[in-house]
């Protein structure tokens, strides 16, 4: 089965190709227009969308080597995300299907999530924990088998990603933030700020970043300019190793509770590549097998959707050309 992926949740116009399968191509176009406003703007999202996805689409079947005549199925994400950018990949999907007399299906862009590490570790079998870190989702997910899924830790207010922006704008570093904290904390001395590790005493499974914002806020705010300067590599590198230290926390405590040694990390966090080297080292200090998936896959892609799709289309499910998109789709939704 040959499976078109299309991803437009976000500022990713993202296209790709499955064959019974196996990645055959991925096309990721990244918006770099919403770094001018420190933070997605969705109507310019949306526009990026309309004017790009369809030589996205072209470009992903031309690396394939596969004329859409070839194509059984699109695989589209409906949620979660932003409505209109959502709703120009979901009516790019709906009228190619119509166009080509094949079934769609609408993914959930967290399932997508979930299965990236698949695409090049298909020997990772069930079950196994999830840790979706994204700018919109901290999560940890038991997954039991395709579309069995528990969620043992959740955010109660900031993501991990979300949490890198703020600081990245408090240190006044330019959007997306994650890249940028990690550049300017290269060489810093992470041990330089003592930032917290927020724990909360009502879930010890959960994870929680606003306290960690306003520290570094409050930090900042007591520096001039020119000690902010002197200090920001020290200050990016001891926030940086706030957040990752209080994922890894939270993981370690659920690998405790469900005695599951797999993981899967996915979303753009995973890479970040200080999270990759201490997530190495719990590996090696508990016996976990902790997997990430390329680079490529760790942001917004089709791939992701085509794979989740693929699975779903396999199992005999389509939809209805009413499938609405829906912003705020969880993933037990």
């Amino acid at each position: 089965m040959i499976v078109l992926g299309i991803e437009t949740s976000c500022d990713e116009t993202s296209a790709a190709v499955i064959q019974d399968g196996f990645l055959k191509s991925n096309i990721v176009l990244s918006q770099e227009i919403h770094g001018e406003y420190g933070g997605v703007v969705p109507e310019i999202a949306s526009r990026e969308h309309e004017v790009h996805l369809t030589s996205i689409i072209a470009l992903a079947l031309q690396r394939a080597s596969i004329s859409k005549e070839n194509v059984d199925a699109i695989a589209v994400t409906y949620g979660a995300g932003l409505m209109g950018a959502l709703l120009v990949g979901l009516n790019v999907a709906k009228g190619l299907a119509i166009g080509l007399n094949i079934p769609f299906l609408g993914v959930n862009h967290m399932e997508g999530h979930l299965y990236a590490n698949m695409i090049d570790n298909p020997q990772m079998d069930y079950p196994f924990l999830c840790m979706l870190v994204s700018g919109g989702h901290t999560q940890i997910w038991r997954v039991d088998s395709f579309g069995e899924y528990t969620l043992f830790s959740n955010t109660v207010d900031d993501a991990a990603g979300e949490a890198f922006d703020k600081g990245a704008r408090i240190l006044g570093l330019k959007y997306p933030g994650g890249p940028e904290i990690q550049r300017v904390a290269t060489g810093g001395d992470s041990t330089a700020f003592d930032f917290p590790r927020p724990r909360l005493k009502r879930s010890e499974l959960d994870f929680s970043f606003s306290g960690l914002k306003t520290a570094i806020l409050y930090t900042c705010k007591k520096m001039n300019a020119n000690e902010l300067i002197m200090n920001q590599s020290d200050i990016a590198a001891s926030y940086q190793e706030a957040i990752i230290d209080t994922l890894l926390e939270k993981l370690e405590k659920v690998h405790l509770k469900t005695n599951i040694n797999k993981v899967s990390v996915a979303g753009g966090v995973a890479a970040n590549s200080r999270f990759r080297e201490k997530a190495s080292d719990l590996s090696q200090k508990i016996g976990l097998n902790i997997q990430f998936p390329k680079m490529e896959l760790c942001t917004d892609n089709a791939a992701m959707i085509a794979m989740a799709g693929y699975e779903r289309l396999n199992g005999g499910e389509i939809s209805t050309l009413d499938l609405p998109a829906i912003p705020n789709l969880t993933l037990a939704g």
